[in-house]
């Protein structure tokens, strides 16, 4: 009875299980790496004090929802593609699109954060590094990219239904679920024609919102804040050359995530294009490709950026690595480490230390 149910991909043999084999091991190095890394991310930020800056935070906030969007989302959409069976019925229908297209706007606030952030750090550095950002001040930042995403994303649960396709019983035309883009008749009327305007205008909001404004404001602001950091380093300004260049390091992360967000977003605006303006000519198998793919590349994105940072982000590598080195490492080692992360753009201990020597002894 189950197998009516939940057809098996790989048995028997037929042309499309060799692609049933690739969909799911791709899935499952995604899966792996981007649980993993995400993970790595959450703990280096919140196991090492002299790792909670803002701009750290923003970048944990980030980690904590691939990892969300990995666990729950990937799993339910590979067996839907190799089974074409939803396995909650119409509930993942609707939330498993507002859960990627909120993590869009999570990805995007996020990005403009730290520009603004990283802006601010080369324009006034003295007073950015002597500046405390309290607890209750992140929290209020990460909250605001966090509902800011949730509610813009929420018209996406009003214009998503399950449609059931029967199928002549053969394993060549079997019976599938196919999650459509249709607002039901049976909402109120005020829901509906919501549905209605957000149907609308949903490619171009998606094209604008969640593409071109990280991407173009990611650039003009980096590109403002390396020319800041270039005019302090001709000028002699921050007085230390390794500030300067984990400053240009940290500047040239925030470029490197949105050029791979912006390149994993575009087939998913190809898509909507396709299927406003060109539904008509295009067979149905390729559109059916054409969205996985784009949802495959939405999850890839979600765990190369963990590996982006722990790979570009020395602070980042080195604090990752030093959690699974020897508790037993010598004082000397400990202290080199900590002078260098003092002087990092990922860190508070500089912060923190001027606060004490403005309240405390002059010593």
């Amino acid at each position: 009875i189950k197998s009516e149910f939940f057809p098996n991909p790989f048995y028997p043999v037929t042309s499309e299980t060799y692609g049933a084999y690739a969909i799911t091991i791709f899935a499952v190095l995604i899966f792996a790496v981007g649980i993993t890394g995400n993970i790595a991310i959450m703990c280096v930020v919140c196991h090492n004090y002299y790792m909670r800056s803002i701009s750290n935070a923003l970048l944990a906030n980030l980690a904590i929802w691939d990892f969300a969007l990995l666990l729950f989302c990937l799993p339910l959409v590979v067996f839907h593609e190799l089974t074409k069976t939803w396995l909650l019925g119409q509930f993942t229908c609707k939330v498993i699109p507002y859960i990627e297209v909120a993590s869009l706007g999570v990805t995007t606030f996020t990005l403009c954060a730290l520009c603004i952030d990283r802006f601010r750090a080369a324009t006034n550095v003295q007073m950015y590094y002597e500046m405390i950002e309290n607890c209750t001040s992140t929290t209020a930042k990460l909250a605001v990219i966090w509902i800011g995403a949730l509610l813009l994303a929420l018209p996406e649960l009003l214009i998503r239904q399950l449609v059931a396709e029967n199928g002549d019983g053969t394993l060549d035309d079997p019976a599938s679920e196919r999650c459509l883009i249709r607002i039901s008749t049976s909402l109120p009327d005020t829901l509906y024609v919501l549905g209605l305007t957000y149907e609308g205008a949903r490619l171009w909001w998606c094209f604008g919102c969640y593409f071109c404004l990280p991407t173009l404001f990611t650039i003009g602001s980096s590109v403002a804040t390396a020319r800041r950091i270039r005019r302090a380093e001709h000028g002699c300004a921050r007085g230390n050359r390794k500030q300067i260049r984990l400053e240009s390091q940290m500047n040239c992360t925030v470029v490197a995530l949105a050029i791979v967000y912006g390149a994993c977003v575009v087939p998913d605006n190809v898509c909507n294009m396709v299927s406003a303006y060109m539904a008509a000519g295009v067979p149905q198998s390729t559109m059916a490709l054409l969205h996985l793919l784009s949802q495959l590349l939405l999850f890839l994105r979600a765990a190369v950026t963990p590996v982006l940072l722990l790979c570009l982000c020395r602070p980042f590598g080195r604090a990752f690595l030093e959690s699974h080195s020897s508790a037993t490492a010598s004082d000397d080692n400990e202290h080199e480490c900590t002078t260098e992360l003092e002087l990092s753009p990922f860190s508070t201990i500089r912060r923190e230390m001027s606060n004490y020597t403005a309240t405390g002894s002059h010593c």
